[in-house]
């Protein structure tokens, strides 16, 4: 029984293939593809809006030299709310569960952000490895910390949308079979676990919304330093 629970975070298979490229091309069949007419329907307008807040909100503190990453945050951030949310579907699978995924996601991105910084302003990248004013002695043990820092970075990235949505997942199963197995015995507390699973799943459509945020987020302050 323990084990079935992890079963929802193994890679779907038909026939030996693995289905990982399906579950990655779904949402972009979701989204509705614009039209060349002046008004467009309810859905379209508010992907428009939505998108162009995000925009807004994301470049806002970033200069003019990061504002060629709009289209890849945008799109990054449409694709990751659209896996998290289809992943809380029943009988569904979450691509953004699988941590090799995340850091596949977030490695070339933050390396990316690295590069532009050592290319365009490396005495200002590197600066970045000691904070000015630090004491002689400090400094080669600054210098390290800072150093495990920097690479520290893909791999929060990751193991953060990689935790939590695997820990709402867990939660949502748990809660689900406590409520099924208490139904016959005692319905009284069913119907308030049930209560609980139906308050979770809201949280959980949040958190699938925040986590990919965040995740642009971060993004966007990196490349911030960089550029």
């Amino acid at each position: 029984m323990t084990l079935s629970f992890f079963d929802q975070f193994m890679s779907p298979t038909y026939l030996g293939i693995p289905l990982m490229a399906l579950a990655l091309s779904l949402p972009w069949i979701l989204f509705p593809t614009p039209s060349t007419r002046w008004l467009n329907n309810r859905l379209l307008t508010l992907q428009s809006w939505f998108i162009n807040r995000f925009t807004q909100q994301l470049l806002l503190p970033l200069n003019p030299g990061g504002h060629k990453w709009a289209l890849l945050f945008s799109s990054l951030m449409l694709f990751l709310i659209t896996l998290n949310m289809l992943g809380l579907l029943p009988y569904t699978f979450t691509p953004t569960t699988q941590l090799s995924l995340n850091m596949g996601l977030a490695v070339p991105l933050w390396l990316a952000t690295v590069i532009i910084g050592m290319r365009n302003q490396p005495t200002v990248a590197l600066g970045h490895l000691l904070p000015e004013g630090t004491p002689t002695p400090l400094i080669p043990v600054l210098i390290i910390i800072e150093t495990i820092s920097l690479f520290i970075r893909p791999l929060a990235l990751g193991v953060r949308l990689t935790a939590n949505l695997t820990a709402g997942h867990l939660l949502i199963q748990l809660i689900a079979t406590a409520a099924f197995v208490l139904l016959p015995l005692m319905p009284t507390v069913a119907i308030l676990t049930a209560t609980l699973l139906f308050l979770l799943t809201l949280l959980e459509v949040a958190v699938a919304m925040i986590q990919a945020y965040v995740f642009v987020l971060l993004l966007s302050l990196y490349l911030q330093e960089n550029v």
